[in-house]
């Protein structure tokens, strides 16, 4: 068992400080859950945000839009980032803001090409951790072959902020015969892990309640465009793909099962959890499947298509801990149930907010 203590004796842990991220759901006001990808966010996107833009193309509700220009087909994602702290065992607030986004337009199968990126800065903030996280933005582009070719800066006074918040939007092409969104997860799908889950929550965590798991536990942060190219080289025929960020695994895939109007039937067994990661969530009474996670992707792929595209997942740098986890199936349509390691089901549903708030 990981040796799960206080990293600092002069500022112990109080479980009884924490926020909880999750209220009652009759709330009036703007609460820390609508921005947890959960049930909270999907009530304010479908209650405030779509009647208020409602169109053909947001109401797809995929991790980037696919929109026809120019006899093109061009993803266009846009996402930001108020992870806290700026900088965690991993990665930082930088790295992150490109990696989401690349990875926002890789899921729908496209080649990222164009990132914009927003700042709000705090009043008081040194310049040198806002010239770290820039550069670090800067190397994550350039690993994920992208260019940052547009931004903005804006100030708010101190106190009115948190030191830095980034927004990156991006752009990109999908490849002719790529047809990548949630809706078309079918029966018999088999459901891919790209790794282990759960290492980019329980990094934050780690470091924001001062937490020690035996080992460094560090975020999986990584862009994924790469290896989704590698599985369409094997298929353009995969169904859907999904980074499962906020909310975790159970949230994508309570998101495709809606969407799709099918179930999800996982194996417990076979969802890799790092013992860490596992020790951490023992400790503090969470799931590991509503943990996020920031360089990992789930895959449908059609079960005839599987294991050539698991074996190229496990051939690419970001894909080495690549596992068949479960499959969708026409029972209980529109939800994830778990078989357990003892051969009983439990049913996974959407979360209600996040189990930790700013997690990216």
């Amino acid at each position: 068992m990981a040796d799960l203590a206080p990293a600092a004796a002069e500022a112990p842990v109080d479980p009884a400080n924490w926020t909880c991220p999750a209220p009652l759901r009759d709330q009036p006001v703007v609460v820390m859950g609508h921005g947890g990808g959960g049930a909270l966010s999907a009530e304010l996107i479908q209650d405030v945000f779509a009647p208020a833009y409602g169109n053909p193309v947001l109401a797809a509700m995929g991790d980037s839009a696919v929109l026809h220009l120019g006899g093109a087909r061009l993803a266009f994602s846009t996402d930001s980032y108020v992870v806290r702290p700026l900088f965690f065992p991993g990665g930082c607030l930088g790295d992150l803001a490109v990696n989401g986004t690349v990875n926002d337009l890789a899921m729908s199968g496209a080649r990222p090409a164009y990132l914009s990126a927003a700042f709000v800065l705090e009043e008081g903030v040194e310049l040198t951790v806002v010239d770290r996280v820039a550069r670090a933005m800067g190397a994550a582009a350039e690993a994920a072959g992208v260019t940052v070719a547009t931004g903005d800066t804006k100030v708010v006074e101190a106190g009115h902020g948190d030191g830095v918040y980034v927004t990156t939007a991006g752009v990109g092409l999908v490849p002719e015969g790529v047809d990548i969104r949630p809706q078309r997860a079918r029966p018999g799908d088999a459901v891919i892990v790209s790794g282990p889950i759960g290492l980019h929550g329980v990094a934050i965590m780690s470091v924001r309640e001062g937490l020690e798991f035996g080992v460094e536990v560090a975020s999986d942060t990584a862009p994924l465009a790469d290896l989704v190219a590698a599985m369409l080289a094997v298929t353009p025929d995969i169904h859907v793909l999904r980074d499962p960020t906020r909310g975790g695994l159970a949230a994508s895939l309570n998101e495709i099962a809606r969407a799709s109007g099918t179930g999800v039937r996982l194996h417990e067994r076979a969802v890799p959890v790092p013992e860490a990661v596992a020790g951490a969530c023992g400790f503090l009474g969470l799931d590991p499947l509503y943990v996020a996670n920031e360089g990992r992707l789930v895959a449908f792929v059609p079960p005839t298509e599987a294991e050539a595209v698991l074996a190229a997942m496990r051939a690419h740098p970001q894909g080495g801990g690549a596992t068949l986890i479960g499959e969708c199936v026409a029972d209980h349509p529109g939800m994830v149930v778990v078989a357990t390691g003892l051969g009983g089901t439990r049913v996974v549903d959407l979360p209600l907010g996040e189990q930790l708030p700013r997690i990216c």
